[in-house]
């Protein structure tokens, strides 16, 4: 269970500036560390050819000509151009609540990203109401304080009709950086229950460099009672 669904509303009050000047900054410095920890692992240029697997893997489609003059974005995108390979899409958003702070230390590469980086806040996307055709999000919606708060964001910013494909980290352990502990009831109770399923699929962790390959599998493995993943795609209902 979330120790945050135990508090009372009045207490979360008390200890939410206690949280915000203690905690949160320690949790953007962890996430800021990690970004600059993986350039100099990629050489001073993000490397980002990955995503075009991954993110056609998680819609189930062969190339990106599903995504041809729509708006897509992707929440809690990272600063390494985690939309670059979708050159069909006719505007391309990344979210993500450090985006002003990823331009100004990564400006050199963002800017060849062809994406627009936008600043999420822990309560609200700044975009209108059904604007998104097609949102992503890749182990990322685990990072937020409110999980509830966050997918109602998330959904009022797609169309009616518009699509959500999401990767979920389920069954890890909280922690400074990923305070949520999804699992399958939670997902499907707060975000699943309000969009059209098209695609359900689960599958174990693979070792790092390769974590997501058992998607790719014919016959995916997956224990519940182990850290695993959830690839879900469905159609915001009208």
């Amino acid at each position: 269970m979330n120790i945050r669904e135990v508090i009372p509303e009045s207490l979360k009050k008390i200890l939410r500036p206690v949280y915000y000047s203690i905690l949160k900054p320690d949790k953007y410095k962890k996430s800021l560390g990690f970004w600059h920890s993986r350039l100099a692992i990629d050489g001073g240029t993000f490397v980002n050819s990955h995503y075009e697997r991954i993110m056609l893997g998680m819609a189930g489609e062969e190339s990106d000509r599903f995504l041809a003059g729509k708006i897509v974005a992707d929440f809690g995108c990272g600063p390494r151009g985690s939309l670059v390979w979708a050159n069909s899409a006719a505007l391309r958003i990344g979210i993500d609540v450090l985006a002003g702070r990823y331009a100004d230390v990564f400006k050199s590469n963002l800017v060849g990203h062809g994406m627009i980086y936008l600043t999420s806040t822990e309560t609200v996307i700044p975009l209108p109401s059904s604007y998104v055709d097609v949102m992503y999000t890749l182990n990322a919606i685990d990072h937020v304080d409110d999980f509830e708060l966050m997918c109602d964001e998330i959904l009022r910013v797609i169309k009616p009709g518009g699509e959500f494909i999401g990767s979920f980290n389920i069954n890890e352990p909280p922690s400074v950086c990923e305070p949520q502990m999804l699992t399958e009831d939670i997902i499907k109770d707060r975000m699943l229950n309000k969009l059209e399923i098209k695609s359900y699929r689960l599958a174990g962790r693979r070792p790092e460099g390769n974590t997501y390959d058992g998607f790719f599998d014919e016959s995916p493995e997956y224990d519940n009672t182990r850290p695993g993943f959830l690839w879900v795609r469905g159609e915001k209902k009208n």
